[in-house]
């Protein structure tokens, strides 16, 4: 999955791909936000994001989409 974070008073968002579905992602973003803690999140590459809670503006999960190479017909 693709998750996109915008962290407010930041001009760019985050964008991390995870192997987390998108339930997985709710549950992590849901738990910073309630309990005030940070959202902390790993990459496919294992690295890991972390954003104090209290600043997540938005979060956004969507499908990678692998680009493809060639040409279309």
């Amino acid at each position: 999955m693709e998750v996109k974070i915008g962290v407010t008073h930041a001009p760019r968002e985050l964008v991390v791909e995870t192997d987390l579905d998108a339930a997985g992602v709710e549950e992590h973003v849901r738990a910073a936000l309630v309990e005030g803690g940070v959202l902390s999140l790993t990459d496919t590459k294992g690295r890991h994001v972390v954003v104090p809670g209290n600043k997540v503006a938005y979060v956004e999960v969507s499908v990678s989409t692998v680009g493809k190479v060639g040409f279309k017909s």
